[in-house]
């Protein structure tokens, strides 16, 4: 059986250590593939996690970065980057309207069509809910960067947390409509005691101990879908 993991920045691997970014060699779909090897190799991991990857570029690749693999299923993590917005702007005009980098309805639109596509090439959707932020870390790296300016336009949208969840929850909804049950890894996440260890100091990515959190609840999600993943993962 062979899922391709499609996805951005977390998908890679990427995390946020002595303020700079670094890809971490155990990402999520690295630690799945060992997790299979040492029970059987009859599951093969690809990962295709782009960096600052949304649901538009995501969508534009998917022929080609990931269906060309000839996949049994496909596992995607996309939606961090596409409720995001151009911060630059937002500190330059803070009393101006901003849009995220993808609108919420053509991110639900893609997600439709990103589904659509893997079905059609025979593969099985699976998709993760939104991996939660840390809203004060990302404020705090957020403003410097780009300046305190930011923090009343945020303030009037609702907060960052805010726009992340509508996202969240309007994906759980567009999923429902297509019949796939996602992997949710939010609410696991808020239930963690120790969920603050599990993100980088920049808000959005996850420590190395977060990314071993990730691979235990993907896994145990790909489980309750696939025989196959069953039989391999209690050998």
């Amino acid at each position: 059986m062979r899922i391709v993991c499609a996805g951005d920045s977390l998908t890679r691997g990427v995390s946020f250590e002595r303020g700079r970014l670094r890809i971490l060699r155990d990402n999520y779909p690295k630690l799945l593939q060992e997790a299979f090897d040492e029970r059987s190799d009859s599951v093969e991991i690809v990962n295709r996690g782009v960096f600052n990857d949304n649901s538009d570029l995501l969508l534009e690749r998917l022929d080609k970065d990931v269906l060309s693999l000839h996949p049994d299923a496909v596992l995607i993590e996309i939606g961090g980057n596409d409720c995001n917005f151009r911060w630059d702007e937002v500190a330059k005009r803070p009393d101006a309207d901003h849009e995220p980098y993808v609108p919420l309805p053509r991110y639900i639109d893609n997600i439709t069509a990103l589904v659509e596509k893997i079905r059609s090439a025979g593969a099985t959707p699976v998709v993760m809910t939104l991996v939660p932020l840390h809203p004060v870390r990302y404020y705090k790296h957020l403003a410097a960067t780009f300046g305190t300016e930011i923090a009343q336009w945020i303030a009037l949208c609702g907060g960052i947390e805010y726009w992340h969840r509508g996202y969240d929850d309007a994906l759980r909804k567009r999923l429902s409509q297509l019949g796939v049950n996602p992997i949710d890894v939010r609410k696991p996440f808020e239930q963690l005691a120790s969920g603050d260890d599990f993100i980088s100091l920049d808000g959005i990515h996850l420590t190395a101990d977060g990314y071993r959190w990730l691979t235990q609840v993907v896994l145990d999600g790909l489980s309750a879908r696939f025989e196959q993943v069953t039989l391999a993962a209690r050998t």
